[in-house]
């Protein structure tokens, strides 16, 4: 049999509902592979190895007695690290808050604890999803199982590269302006930054309000669409959240394809805004002609420029995680680290007028995005640019505000989707983002769907995550 941490949820959905295999087993064998491989990947800042083995050991009596709760019953999983967890350390890979033990679940994590999907443990990730790569918090920078020299993108780093390397088989990340996209684009992975208000925010340590997502990352998108189908559910105390009829399915419709669709193809992103390498250009050309063969026709189609985005996202963004974390800032300036600090810096210095009139340009954006969807079925462009960075680049990098292809989406918040279209010429992911209207993620699904069932690249292991079978098993 196939290595059992190799399996995609749905695969091993199926064969748990069948008896074939146990939860017991399947928990042990990502448990054996966390020991062998997170000494080197740095994926981890706390593992619940006593916790996921009483919950496989209830997942498997539930599931030999028939009472199957559904497709991610018995299934292993991890969760960035500002996901509250009742007497779980949930520490936002601050110093600040390294002591912090909620005594309750994010909404999410109720939702999959629900579900009956087993916590492995909590997921590394920049400070606060704000201070990016930074090599002097008291924890190990994470790295890509690709390349364990780069960087496996951010903020949910953590995330990215423990779904990678196969030690999580689906992870629920943020995103803000990239955060679930980028460690997506990075590690080879499909990941979704939902519609605004699709999944609750509660118990989510925030970095903006205006912005933060939570979405999944997963090697396929119908393992995607099924942990949609069970964090997806209105919640009273998410101001933010958007009701949803119960019955609502993201994987009905997922394999009928894309044939007679009109998608918008935004080139100037990536071709003169911020120009990409040769190699994303290639990709993109390449992805482009397969949705082509799937029988949709791309037109080019133009928004606002980037940079024009990333300065509106950054003048909402500064000020409001410098309110949501003023308290601690004046207890001890020292508590957070200083990449963090000189970032929330720059919250001081953006005035109420200044706020406000980035509100009004970003909701003048948003309708102009939303307007789009009236001419076509979905949107593409580059995904976060491929190669990975070496994390010693991203580590002395101390520019924060520069534009990034996926802020356009965050911004308006649309649903936006990253997965890997090919890989470079040194074996490292390369991506595509694709883009569909507001609650049209059973859209982009389906599109992404489209295309994995036509590609192969989302088949692939990083190779040092291969070798090390033996030493697991």
């Amino acid at each position: 049999m196939t290595e059992l941490a190799f399996l995609s949820v749905s695969e091993a959905g199926a064969l748990l509902a069948n008896g074939e295999i146990s939860p017991v087993e399947l928990t042990e064998q990502h448990l054996a592979r966390i020991e062998a491989l997170d000494g080197k990947l740095h994926c981890f800042l706390h593992v619940a190895a006593e916790r996921a083995r009483e919950d496989a050991k209830r997942a498997e009596r539930e599931l030999m007695s028939g009472r199957r709760r559904g497709p991610l019953h018995g299934i292993p999983f991890g969760l960035k690290d500002n996901y509250d967890t009742a007497g779980i350390p949930t520490t936002a890979n601050s110093p600040a808050f390294r002591d912090r033990r909620p005594e309750r679940d994010a909404t999410v994590v109720r939702l999959l604890n629900e579900a009956g999907a087993i916590l492995l443990g909590k997921h590394a990730m920049h400070e606060l999803a704000y201070g990016g790569v930074s090599t002097g918090l008291p924890w190990p920078v994470p790295r890509n199982p690709w390349n364990t020299d780069r960087d496996p993108g951010g903020s949910s780093s953590g995330s990215g590269a423990a779904v990678a390397a196969d030690l999580s088989m689906f992870a629920m990340g943020t995103d803000t302006g990239g955060s679930v996209r980028n460690p997506a684009a990075h590690c080879g992975l499909v990941g979704l930054k939902p519609s605004s208000g699709l999944i609750s925010r509660t118990g989510v340590m925030l970095n903006s309000c205006s912005f933060d997502h939570c979405g999944p990352l997963a090697r396929s998108v119908r393992d995607c669409a099924l942990v949609m189908n069970a964090v997806v559910a209105h919640d009273p105390g998410d101001a933010a959240s958007v009701g949803m009829p119960d019955d609502v399915d993201y994987t009905t419709g997922l394999d009928h394809g894309i044939e007679g669709w009109t998608v918008g193809h935004i080139a100037h992103l990536y071709e003169r805004d911020l120009p990409a390498n040769d190699e994303v250009r290639a990709g993109m050309r390449n992805a482009l002609a397969t949705l082509e063969r799937l029988g949709a026709r791309i037109e080019d189609v133009s928004v606002a420029p980037l940079q024009q985005y990333a300065t509106c996202k950054s003048t909402i963004q500064h000020p409001e995680i410098r309110e949501e974390y003023e308290h601690v800032l004046a207890r001890s300036e020292d508590a957070f680290g200083e990449k963090l600090r000189a970032r929330m810096a720059i919250g001081r210095d953006i005035s109420a007028d200044d706020y406000l009139r980035a509100q009004r340009e970003r909701r003048e954006l948003t309708r102009a995005m939303h307007k789009l969807f009236g001419r076509f079925d979905l949107i593409v462009t580059a995904g976060p640019y491929g190669p990975a960075p070496l994390i010693s680049e991203v580590a002395a990098n101390w520019s924060f505000d520069g534009p990034e292809i996926t802020v356009p989406f965050s911004l308006t918040s649309v649903p936006a989707l990253s997965l890997c279209i090919g890989f470079t010429g040194s074996g490292l992911p390369l991506s595509l983002q694709m883009i569909g209207p507001h609650l049209g993620d059973g859209r982009v699904l389906r599109a992404a769907q489209s295309y994995q069932v036509e590609t192969s690249w989302h088949d692939r292991h990083p190779p040092m995550c291969r070798s090390a079978v033996s030493t697991v098993l």
